[in-house]
């Protein structure tokens, strides 16, 4: 996926009133636990990290960057890889290399683990396929050669966007601008279609982004990044409903990129420019927010980078759960994983759950939004690869 030209970056409040529906509440909080990675071009640095994943072990894999020349001319030698850290963030290695061969990337975004096979898959954006490695990092086969769309009209993304599986191991890829998702077995053979009209009604999208599949129903989530929303389909592709507008206030998005669901269907957002992850539960009801934009020294927003310089914000805000921009995601073990797009870097949140705590005898429920490293307490009912090519789609439009 791409970028935006001229960027309005929402900042919101501290502290406000949330409803809650029950009179038993699941006490849950956010909270900053570390970083992974550092901005940069060495190894073990990160620039527009997109998709991210977590193995069993615990290992982080981070899908970066695109290997171009501060002139926009090409450089397979930066980023093109699939970046790999251990348990406590040591650089250990990547998976693939700049090119167009096999294996090889042309910009790398969306990355996940086939929980059934144990492949790892990965969005490869300017070759227009999904590249596919065994749980070691070898190379087994490149698939959907050609299937997504390009760059169209003055869209910013483009290309295999979030990648999801079923019970049974099928794997799904969004196609962002062919609006729609691609269904395959898990050796890369095309089994259907999901979607695939523009437009802002119930099952139209504008720009595919984040897909996950719910383990409990089997319903699909979808970040529908233009249109600024979230759709939840049935298991076979039946649109059901949407949630969230366009806007800075709770529960409202601004080009929603990254998404995760936990065992109690929560919903977990990367609300890309409002440089934030917000949390909802299964029917679109807003919980918590968790972030704020990057800001400089006399307190303004960072905006993204220009074309000709580094893919860095300027300055640099490293203050924990402060982002410039928040896109790819990934939820395991307790770990919330979120990529901190022009930091050069990913912020791993924890996800706690305590015993079931008593709500007031009213339907209202208290929610503090905290920002920064504080602590985000949500209280909701019973038991929750820029991904997309980001770096040159921005340059260009700044």
């Amino acid at each position: 996926m791409g970028l935006v030209k001229n960027i309005s970056i929402g900042i919101l409040g501290t502290g406000f009133m949330v409803l809650a529906t029950a009179a038993q509440a699941k006490a849950v909080t956010l909270t900053y636990d570390r970083s992974i990675g550092s901005p940069g071009f060495g190894p073990g640095q990160l620039f527009v990290p997109q998709g991210i994943a977590v193995d069993d072990q615990g290992n982080t894999y981070i899908a970066n960057g695109r290997g171009v020349n501060p002139d926009g001319t090409p450089n397979f030698n930066l980023g093109d890889k699939i970046e790999k850290f251990s348990p406590s963030g040591e650089y250990i290695g990547a998976i693939g290399s700049g090119g167009t061969g096999p294996g090889q990337f042309d910009e790398p975004t969306t990355v996940d683990f086939n929980p059934v096979t144990g492949d790892l898959y990965a969005g490869d954006v300017y070759n227009n396929r999904i590249n596919q490695f065994d749980s070691q990092g070898n190379f087994i086969r490149s698939f959907a050669n050609g299937e997504f769309t390009p760059r169209i009209n003055d869209r910013l993304f483009f290309g295999p966007s979030g990648v999801t599986f079923d019970k049974a191991g099928n794997v799904y890829v969004g196609d962002f601008n062919g609006e729609r998702i691609l269904k395959f077995t898990p050796d890369g053979q095309q089994i259907g279609v999901i979607g695939g009209t523009v437009g802002t009604g119930l099952g139209e999208t504008q720009g595919v982004a984040g897909v996950r599949i719910s383990s409990v129903s089997g319903n699909i989530f979808l970040a529908d990044q233009y249109n600024n929303r979230i759709q939840v389909l049935d298991p076979n592709g039946k649109p059901l409903y949407a949630f969230g507008s366009a806007g800075s206030g709770p529960g409202q998005l601004l080009q929603p990129i990254g998404i995760e669901l936990d065992d109690q269907d929560n919903v977990y957002v990367a609300d890309s420019i409002n440089s934030r992850v917000q949390v909802f539960d299964k029917n679109g009801n807003f919980l918590t927010s968790y972030g704020q934009p990057a800001l400089d020294a006399s307190g303004n927003p960072v905006p993204p980078p220009a074309l000709t310089g580094p893919p860095f914000g300027n300055p640099l805000d490293l203050t924990p759960g402060r982002f410039n921009w928040t896109g790819g995601t990934a939820l395991k073990d307790g770990k919330l994983y979120v990529g901190d797009f022009f930091q050069g870097r990913v912020q791993v949140l924890n996800v706690e759950g305590t015993t079931q705590v008593p709500e007031p005898s009213s339907a209202l429920g208290l929610a503090l939004l905290g920002l920064g490293a504080a602590t985000v307490t949500l209280r909701k009912r019973g038991q929750q690869k820029p991904v997309l090519s980001l770096e040159k789609e921005l340059q260009k439009q700044c």
